[in-house]
């Protein structure tokens, strides 16, 4: 077998065949080879069509490639100009949604969950139903002021009591000691004087 007249073809049932020149293999047929490799022949199909299939998928594998690439530079060509046109992907977004909640807003599945919203909402039951909450609404903010209004007399009442005086200046007089006059703002000399007085002996 010479080498011109070796099968190149990648996809070729015949790939690899006739490498070894030898006298006791060139005699060999090729028949059959397909059959014999990872892939057998479905049943019906004979090694011409076989090819002829290959051959078509690889046409349209390169075709597939050939578009994406294309594909590929319009999209390119098309955020170059979205750029130029100072279109930001934010704003595109933005329109995108915008669009779409019109489109939903026209469509009859809302018109008519609209139309029956509204039916709902002017019918006997939703109404009775609304004044029944807006009362309820109307006790609880009622009961809640009576609430906050006994617990602020409860607290005025026990800061008036006898026991609470007694803490407070029991409170206050420890603050006193720690902190001394000077710690409520009260001012004993003024910034002038330099005289100290019995209550802050100097250092």
């Amino acid at each position: 077998m010479d080498p011109a007249s070796q099968d190149i073809n990648l996809n070729s049932p015949n790939k690899g065949l006739g490498v070894d020149r030898s006298d006791s293999l060139s005699d060999v047929p090729v028949e059959g080879a397909v059959g014999n490799s990872a892939n057998p022949l479905p049943p019906g199909l004979t090694e011409e069509e076989a090819e002829e299939l290959h051959t078509e998928l690889t046409k349209v594998e390169e075709e597939i490639s050939t578009l994406r690439q294309v594909l590929s530079a319009k999209e390119r060509h098309a955020a170059e100009l979205r750029r130029k046109l100072g279109l930001n992907p934010l704003n595109e977004l933005r329109q995108n949604l915008t669009k779409s909640w019109q489109d939903v807003q026209t469509s009859n599945a809302y018109l008519s969950a609209s139309a029956t919203l509204d039916d709902i909402t002017q019918s006997e039951a939703y109404k009775k139903t609304q004044e029944t909450l807006s009362q309820a609404g109307q006790k609880t903010s009622a009961a809640l002021s009576t609430v906050g209004t006994a617990i602020s007399r409860r607290l005025g009442d026990m800061r008036n009591s006898a026991t609470f005086k007694s803490f407070e200046d029991k409170v206050g007089n420890l603050k006193y000691k720690v902190v001394g006059p000077k710690g409520n703002g009260e001012a004993v000399g003024s910034p002038t004087d330099t005289t100290p007085t019995q209550e802050n002996p100097p250092f």
